[in-house]
């Protein structure tokens, strides 16, 4: 069963989506920055269901159906958006989940574990670093893309999706979506945005709160680290010192994967890591 719903969260509208029944134990999905959760795939979400799992995934603020704030004046931090995470389960009544986490949502999902331990299941992070995440994304992540993009209009449907179809090539490798996959991705994420401009300007200027980077060694949730061999924006360093940073975690690459959601290509690999 799958449903998709609108959410009162921290004095917010949140699009939160279920896969799977209620009774299982719930997994939690969190996207990148700037990402709706249609990057989640579809199929994806629905195979992590049927191995068991009552699968959760929702819109950030500012991205896809949740509300939006004013271009440049995001009136909330990045804190918020680790709440924002916390209020969706509150919102479903789960007590705690398996959080499985994408840069800014690794980044996320390693604060809860850190600050709300008795929230976590176990923790998958993927393409994500154990340094500030703030740093990073003036250095060659998704927020210097925008800034070398100036041409884009995020308001214009054509030039938004060739814009976001540009960015995933670039940050990919060999088995990102082809055209065809990648167009229909795109358009979708722009038919669901209420202002794409927004979460691409706002997520970069809310900041990612205080560093936990010297709190990693007090998570206790059983932990795996994904992370692709070609991503270029976090490469092997951060995987291998966000590993050694959390006790008993495990580190596990994945084979010709860049900086993107995982393609279908290492779907057996992700899922069973994620399923242990």
């Amino acid at each position: 069963m799958v449903t998709e719903t609108m959410m009162p969260v921290n004095g917010i509208e949140v699009c939160v989506e279920t896969f799977g029944e209620p009774t299982e134990p719930p997994l939690l999905l969190l996207a990148g920055e700037a990402s709706s959760m249609d990057w989640w795939d579809d199929e994806f979400c629905r195979r992590l269901a049927a191995g068991g799992r009552f699968v959760i995934r929702y819109d950030h603020r500012d991205t896809g159906r949740s509300t939006c704030f004013p271009i440049g004046v995001p009136g909330y931090s990045g804190t918020d958006l680790m709440n924002d995470a916390l209020g969706v389960m509150d919102a479903l009544g789960v007590p705690a989940a398996h959080l499985v986490g994408l840069s800014l949502g690794g980044a996320l999902a390693q604060r809860i574990a850190v600050q709300h331990p008795e929230r976590v299941l176990s923790l998958t992070l993927m393409s994500t670093s154990a340094g500030e995440p703030g740093e990073e994304m003036t250095k060659g992540g998704v927020a210097l893309l925008v800034e070398t993009r100036p041409e884009v209009d995020w308001s214009n449907r054509k030039a938004a999706v060739a814009g976001l179809m540009a960015e995933v090539r670039a940050r990919g490798g060999p088995f990102t979506p082809d055209e065809p996959q990648l167009r229909r991705l795109a358009e979708r994420v722009f038919d669901r945005s209420a202002d794409l401009a927004a979460a691409r300007h706002n997520h970069r200027l809310a900041g990612y709160g205080p560093p936990v980077q010297d709190r990693l060694g007090d998570i206790t949730a059983p932990t795996v680290v994904l992370h692709g061999t070609l991503d270029q924006r976090f490469p092997a360093e951060h995987p291998r010192e966000l590993a050694r940073a959390i006790p008993g975690a495990r580190l596990v690459w994945m084979e010709g994967v860049g900086h993107e959601f995982p393609p279908r290509a290492v779907w057996d690999q992700v899922l069973a890591e994620i399923l242990i």
